[in-house]
């Protein structure tokens, strides 16, 4: 053979080599594009696998028995009865300046619905002009599952011109809030939520006593950080030595931040549970997940100055006597850990053998989601939609470990619960009994929270910002014997992040 040949059979060889190098890399590409696909319609009920805590229930997911449309809220007269109505459309923040998004009311944030422990409220919800649809969740109100408001799970969303009937009773006090869960990654950055204040029916204990109530959703408009929905430094006139409850919401994606100064505050509530035991905190910041509630007590100084409360970017809320000098703004380093802030207190049940114990490790991988390449959010190793249902019954008590190595922080809520934080990173939790229904899991930070299950249906068990959520960041809890008769897409086009 010349060495011309010898040349022209090595270069074909390679060639060959090339073209099935390349078509193996392409093919397995190709393969794990079309597998990443979402389908346009699907159901909850037929999403990832079965997780059953080491508990009954773990074959295949729930067909048949109770849909969530029967868990319902109950009958009667409301003793409150609202209508809200959904516009997309330019409007001015209560400071003045122009937005572009949406609004209940005509006002972005919506009407604050005020109840009493035991109302019936009813809810009416309008859509006049939101073209993708809209829904109603409470946050963390434990509604009937029926009522919570998730598009393709417990609703279809309702469509422009549309309405829908939300019903159910105000039964624990405190703070919450509602929003959008449609599109929700949009819509509520754009201004579809308010406040929900629920106060108790009798007078609640001296810490927790407030002669001025203010409620404070913190919310960003294109750039600008609000306090219920005013941009900048707002002042509050109360006379020297009066307590005042504010009730801060974060209705962001991110956490925030709330530093104090000019006089001590208490951490009375958390996600609309009291603390037992609070005590006045001077040095320390109060860190609030995304979609959780912190209720700061403080007595305006004897001597009539002032009170700040900071929230980050220019926004803050000066407390005192009419002209008093606001207080230097503050950014306190250190923040008030819930772990062991309070005194202990029974939680009701015992965690020493639950009925089921998960774990949800949240991470961080290079794949396919929906056709497309990144760096996508993953839950224990799994990539949404292969993701775990986490299926329990009526009556169970739940562990559930969360850690996370993704990165960065994941502010998760779970629908329908509130949970109690036992230990964190391995050290048990000693001061007030910390239940949430928002929890900040910050990046190699690893959680043992525990549950009840008593309020039956098919939950969201998401991260709360809302982006991360739209990546695939979601699962669910459902009890054992329920299903739901809604579809994501569809012709309703549901899109629940």
């Amino acid at each position: 053979m010349t060495e011309a040949r010898r040349w022209w059979t090595r270069r074909r060889i390679g060639l060959a080599v090339a073209i099935a190098a390349t078509v193996a890399i392409v093919g397995t590409l190709g393969y794990f594009w079309y597998a990443s696909l979402v389908p346009a319609t699907y159901s909850v009920m037929d999403m990832g696998f079965v997780d059953a805590g080491g508990g009954p229930g773990g074959g295949a997911h729930n067909h048949g028995g109770t849909s969530v449309s029967d868990l319902k809220g109950p009958e009667g007269t409301p003793a409150v009865a609202v209508t809200l109505t959904a516009r997309s459309q330019s409007f001015a923040l209560a400071s003045g300046e122009k937005v572009r998004g949406f609004t209940l009311n005509n006002s972005s944030p919506g009407p604050t619905i005020q109840l009493t422990e035991g109302d019936l409220l009813e809810v009416t919800l309008v859509n006049e002009s939101v073209d993708e649809g809209i829904t109603l969740h409470w946050h963390g109100v434990d509604v009937p599952n029926a009522e919570d408001g998730v598009p393709g799970v417990t609703q279809d969303a309702v469509p422009k011109r549309g309405r829908y009937v939300y019903r159910f009773r105000a039964e624990h006090p405190g703070t919450y809030w509602y929003h959008s869960h449609q599109v929700s990654h949009d819509q509520v950055k754009g201004g579809l939520f308010g406040a929900l204040v629920i106060l108790p029916k009798t007078a609640p204990q001296p810490a927790a006593t407030a002669a001025t109530d203010l409620v404070a959703p913190v919310h960003t408009y294109e750039g600008r950080r609000t306090i219920a929905g005013r941009t900048g430094v707002q002042r509050v006139d109360a006379s020297p030595g009066s307590q005042v409850r504010v009730r801060f919401v974060d209705t962001d994606s991110g956490t925030i931040r709330v530093s104090v100064t000019g006089a001590p505050y208490r951490l009375v509530a958390i996600d609309a549970r009291d603390v037992h035991g609070p005590t006045d905190v001077t040095d320390r910041a109060v860190r609030i997940a995304a979609g959780g509630r912190s209720d700061l007590a403080i007595t305006t100084p004897p001597d009539g100055s002032a009170v700040r409360l900071d929230v980050g970017a220019g926004a803050a809320l000066v407390i005192g006597r009419a002209g008093a000098a606001a207080p230097p703004a503050r950014d306190l380093d250190a923040t008030l850990d819930p772990l062991a802030y309070g005194s202990p207190a029974p939680i009701g049940f015992a965690t020493d053998s639950p009925d089921r114990r998960f774990e949800m490790r949240l991470g961080r991988r290079a794949a396919f989601l929906d056709g497309r390449p990144g760096l996508w959010w993953t839950i224990n190793g799994k990539l949404f939609p292969d993701v775990p249902m986490y299926v329990v019954r009526e009556g169970d008590i739940v562990l559930m470990t969360i850690s996370n190595s993704s990165g960065q922080v994941h502010p998760m809520h779970l629908h329908g619960h509130h949970a109690v934080v036992l230990s964190r990173n391995g050290t048990a939790a000693s001061g007030s009994p910390w239940w949430t229904d928002s929890l900040d899991v910050d990046d190699g930070d690893t959680y043992v929270i525990a549950f009840r299950a008593e309020n039956p249906g098919i939950w969201m068990d998401h991260c709360h910002n809302l982006p991360h959520a739209a990546d695939g960041m979601v699962t669910h809890l459902a009890y054992e014997g329920v299903t739901t008769p809604y579809v994501v897409g569809g012709r309703s086009d549901n899109e629940p992040e």
